[in-house]
């Protein structure tokens, strides 16, 4: 866990697909398509049948009927063409206004009669609504995400299967998927939080994976505020009892504080998983005839139209609206995906599978048709084959549930019996509900639904049309009309501060308050836990076989620099994160992203992702790191206000030889303070210095309220000779081969409050005083410019020769030791005061709701 930043005070359905998918006959995906807000799905809204004037219709462009006249030109077409099973010419003109209950368009409702060739009956527009919302298809955010580098010699699956899969050496891979559950958390804040774990956990071992480790990137509104509070509360409490019950410690992550998040938290989760190579399964269906079982909870109403319709809309700030979609929260429970994880792994261990996918976002329905399409396959699915926990269910309920703790395996009918024995010793339940079928004589493979095996089709469409082929937009792009205004507010023309001691000490905050609430030694393989640049854990886990190496796994991002430049934010969250494992010893060899934004009806949004989108590329490109997977949440929108655009990052390492750990963020007494900089050249004449900027700098928002400027510049060349320096040095005393005098005392890199929260924060956590000059003015103090890491070491000469060596600068600040933290002539405060402010700041706002760290 990172430290705190902002103002204290002051599922998964369709994976993230980064590649284009093939376009459909007969539809023109260049267009611009604009879409209306999707409303969240509810079970009253397939009850109600309205009439067709019930609702205003939204704008479709670019291949759909819109206006007040489509219903009755989509009910011609419907009655003159076939009927839809099971459904009378009576129904077709009743569900007309149903599709916008739903969240589908004018224009996607006449998608979905050319690819059926009829008007679906009411349980196929459920079934479309949950694949076509923006969560589950990703509508919005496929045509850029397909700029992003996703191959490279490591990665054994890359984006569009459930997590990204990277060859760690010694016959290992490490699977690893990063997921938003934002807007179920900000509903209820336990549940919402605790099911995005579980969710995540499932993604990892559906390929084969025993999840080591969670991370947990957090953003919130004013602490000072009793609502901001009640969510940090119950998300901290929802993230802690289900990793902390379920078995997978949560290592790290991120907890930031900022007025932009105050009516749509952000709740992102990260997860890792190791497995043998000869153990990864793809999760797809194959061979007609195989069965499709059911493991694990039961299915009831919780979640209908949760995570892939409620992600799909932004909260209007209505009263009482967020209590109103409290039913479509999912419902958690740790002991029953416990044994879920050990039965799977057991199964996928025994190659008693031939392909499996988890439930999350759009349940049922999204597995089966996933799972089918990826097989070039169909699958006919016995909806009253599904175990239920309520009665009375509907169809359509069945199908889009997302209740929680369910998976979904294809199995040979001669497997089947050893598949339900291993099930029944972990006290996992099992279910025959589906049978793979062959595609029809087009080569396309059919979803159908029954009323029983032999019974009525309640629901024929294709399964590609659903997982792969919803519409795809290309929504315009608007640059902000003030942004040259805010770039040119410069932060520099800001009066010095009074007192630079008291800015940097309210800067300060120990995150331990939210970490210790977590087990992070669960496996016993967490090395360096949270709080510190990465983690860092040990290769092992069981089933695998021995290996000297270690992993180290990072999350970071930048909203205050994105909210002025997506593009140079989005690369420095990047360059930040790769920078943060390489503190460790580690190579940065991938990334995973989930992407935060507003609303994408908004061209201002559009162009935010764009940008993020090409700033990634550029960084990924420029460091040699694939994009292996991610998650894009969009409508993080409160009463029509947009967050800032936050893209969060996850970086994974890997040790070469883990034999000692890495020197962490520390001082040791009497060793040189050194700081090794990559950055640009600072700007001015020469023989001059320029100042550097304040721009998105924590000093300028958080203490002067200050939004505003250009962001400092980043030099990815510079930076990946820093990373490639940084890692080498600290490689080497990992390994053991440091000497009896190690080279590195600490590191830690400069990034939220600059060079004096570094310096500051290696003194708290270490105990130890600093003494540092050449920082002239509290730009010096305060600035973030990347690039930029501090070492303590006994032997200063060696560094800067290795660092000349690797074209890096190198500037021996001061030295460690005494009891004070003096910086220039700007700070001077004792060692103990300025941990008592850091260790003080998360209590005293929040031990009103849970306990203080000690």
């Amino acid at each position: 866990m990172r430290a705190a930043s902002g103002a204290v005070p002051s599922r998964n359905c369709a994976k993230e697909r980064h590649r284009a998918v093939a376009k459909r006959s007969g539809r023109d995906q260049s267009g611009t398509r604009a879409a209306g807000r999707p409303a969240a799905c509810s079970i009253g809204a397939m009850e109600a049948a309205a009439s067709p004037d019930a609702h205003e219709p939204e704008a479709a462009s670019g291949g759909g009927r819109s206006g007040r006249n489509a219903p009755a030109a989509a009910a011609g077409d419907a009655i003159a063409g076939d009927a839809a099973p099971g459904m009378t010419a009576g129904d077709e003109l009743a569900a007309l206004a149903m599709h916008r209950a739903l969240g589908l368009t004018d224009g996607e409702l006449a998608e979905v009669e050319q690819v059926l060739g009829r008007h679906p009956n009411h349980l196929e527009l459920a079934l479309y609504a949950v694949m076509w919302s923006e969560h589950c298809s990703y509508k919005s955010s496929r045509v850029h995400l397909r700029r992003l580098p996703t191959e490279g010699e490591r990665v054994l699956v890359g984006p569009g299967e459930n997590a990204g899969v990277v060859d760690a050496g010694d016959g290992i891979a490490v699977a690893i998927r990063i997921e938003s559950h934002n807007h179920p958390s900000a509903i209820e804040p336990t549940q919402g939080a605790a099911t995005g774990v579980g969710g995540i956990l499932r993604d990892i071992f559906t390929m084969g994976a025993r999840p080591i480790a969670v991370m947990d990137p957090l953003f919130f509104g004013d602490p000072e505020e009793a609502h901001q509070r009640w969510l940090v509360e119950g998300v901290v409490a929802g993230i802690s009892g289900y990793g902390n019950s379920v078995g997978v410690p949560t290592v790290g992550g991120e907890l930031t504080f900022d007025p932009t998040y105050a009516g749509n938290p952000l709740v992102n989760v990260l997860c890792m998983g190791v497995l043998p190579v000869d153990r990864l399964v793809l999760g797809r269906a194959s061979g007609p005839g195989n069965v499709a079982v059911l493991l694990g909870s039961t299915t009831g109403r919780d979640g209908i139209g949760g995570v892939s319709v409620l992600a799909s809309a932004g909260f209007g700030g209505e009263d009482g609206a967020a209590a109103a979609k409290r039913p479509s929260v999912q419902v958690g429970d740790p002991y029953e995906e416990k044994r879920l994880i050990e039965a799977c792994l057991e199964l996928l261990e025994a190659k008693l599978v031939v392909g499996i996918q988890d439930l999350g976002g759009a349940g049922l329905v999204c597995a089966t048709s996933e799972t089918a399409a990826r097989g070039g396959v169909g699958m006919d699915v016995d909806v009253t084959a599904v175990p239920r926990r309520e009665p009375g269910m509907e169809p359509y309920e069945v199908m889009t549930s997302e209740s929680q703790e369910r998976m979904l395996a294809i199995v040979t009918p001669e497997d089947l019996p050893r598949v339900e024995e291993v099930c029944r010793r972990w006290e996992v339940r099992t279910a025959v509900v589906g049978r793979v079928t062959e595609p029809d004589g087009s080569g396309v493979g059919h979803l159908r639904v029954l009323d029983g095996f032999g019974g009525a089709v309640l629901a024929d469409v294709p399964a590609r049309s659903l997982s792969d082929e919803a519409p795809l937009y290309h929504r315009p792009l608007a640059r902000p009309t003030d942004l040259d205004a805010r770039l040119a507010d410069d932060p520099g023309a800001l009066p010095a501060p009074a007192s630079c001691t008291e800015d940097l000490l309210a800067l300060l905050a120990d995150p331990s308050w939210v970490y210790r609430q977590y087990d992070h030694q669960l496996f016993l393989n967490t090395v360096e836990g949270p709080g510190g640049d990465a983690a860092v854990l040990k290769l092992a886990a069981p089933g695998l076989p021995p290996s000297d190496r270690g992993l180290a796994l990072a999350t970071d991002s930048n909203p205050r620099w994105c909210s002025l430049d997506p593009r140079s934010g989005t690369a420095a969250a990047v360059a930040e994160a790769a920078l943060n494992v390489a503190c460790t010893g580690a190579r940065p060899v991938a990334v995973v992203n989930c992407c935060n934004f507003g609303n994408p009806e908004h061209p201002e949004v559009m162009w935010q992702l764009s940008e993020a989108i090409d700033g990634m590329a550029e960084a990924c490109l420029a460091l040699g790191l694939p994009v292996v997977g991610g998650n894009v949440s969009l409508y993080n929108e409160s009463a029509g206000a947009d967050i800032d655009p936050t893209p969060v990052i996850g970086a994974l390492g890997l040790v070469d030889e883990l034999r000692a750990r890495p020197p962490g963020i520390s001082l040791r007494e009497g060793s040189s303070v050194v700081l090794l900089d990559a950055g640009p050249e600072p700007e001015g004449a020469p023989g001059t210095r320029g100042r550097p900027s304040l721009a998105g700098s924590r000093w300028a928002v958080e203490r002067r309220g200050h939004r505003n400027g250009t962001p400092p510049r980043l030099d990815l060349a510079g930076h990946a000779r820093l990373i490639g320096l940084v890692a080498g040095l600290v490689a080497e005393q990992v390994a053991g081969r440091g000497g009896d005098v190690p080279l590195l005392d600490g590191v830690h890199d400069v990034s939220g409050g600059g060079l004096g929260v570094a310096l500051a924060e290696l003194a708290v956590r270490s105990g130890t005083g600093v003494e540092a000059g050449g920082i002239a003015d509290h730009s010096d103090l305060f600035a973030e410019t990347p690039s930029r890491v501090l070492v303590c070491t006994p032997r200063p000469a060696e560094v800067g020769a290795r660092a000349a060596e690797a074209g890096v600068r190198f500037t021996v600040l001061g030295t460690a030791g005494g009891d004070r933290v003096v910086l220039g002539d700007l700070v001077d405060v004792p060692v103990a005061e300025a941990q008592a402010a850091w260790r003080g700041a998360l209590p005293a706002l929040l031990d009103e709701w849970a306990p203080a760290s000690s």
